[in-house]
């Protein structure tokens, strides 16, 4: 079997090296490149809207002061994405502390439901109905997500939701690939167990 050992072409590749070289303009390219898709990794491992957006913007603060250090060796968006993914998990830390101390309110909205809708807008026009139902399965599937153990639920999102392929996945995650897809294959047994409970609902 032939290994093909050339590097993988990146086309942030010239921003990036713009931006090493002390421009600033570049990298609000990258910001405007990338950010919507963060933004829908890092709310699909956090469930919350606000704090999702919190995570992406120190994301890229933390990418910024530390382009220099970017040594190319995959994508810059792989590097770029695993920075978000670790700042989600410190902000799952963060969160979770804060859930110990803090009683919630009765007057709080249900988490998630109309956030969800925000980042992934219906397209046209469809009946109401198709709304309704559209919105309570996005909620229920975000809902599931949630009760996953972290380590099932970014490999998820990233695979099955995000479309990374298994070596990106590793990288990001420092993980191998056969990690990757043990992981994946148990992320996906757990995750069909909580739709079928939860879809009972609907």
């Amino acid at each position: 079997m032939i290994v093909d050992l050339r590097p993988v072409p990146d086309e942030d590749a010239g921003l990036v090296s713009l931006c090493k070289g002390g421009a600033t303009g570049p990298f609000e390219t990258l910001v405007k490149r990338h950010q919507k898709k963060m933004l829908n990794i890092v709310y699909r491992m956090i469930g919350d809207y606000e704090e999702a957006c919190d995570v992406v913007q120190e994301a890229f603060v933390s990418a910024y002061k530390g382009i220099n250090g970017f040594e190319g060796k995959s994508r810059f968006s792989t590097w770029l994405y695993s920075i978000a993914i670790n700042q989600a998990r410190n902000r799952l830390k963060q969160m979770k502390a804060r859930r110990q101390f803090e009683a919630g309110s009765i007057d709080e909205p249900v988490p998630g439901r109309d956030r969800l809708i925000r980042l992934e807008p219906a397209s046209g026009d469809p009946p109401a109905s198709d709304t309704v139902e559209r919105k309570e399965i996005q909620s229920k599937v975000q809902e599931c997500i949630n009760t996953l153990e972290h380590g099932y639920r970014e490999i998820l999102v990233l695979r099955d939701m995000q479309g990374f392929s298994y070596d990106e996945i590793g990288s990001m995650l420092g993980l191998l690939e056969g990690t990757v897809r043990s992981r994946l294959f148990r992320a996906r047994e757990a995750f069909m167990k909580k739709m079928k409970s939860h879809l009972g609902d609907l």
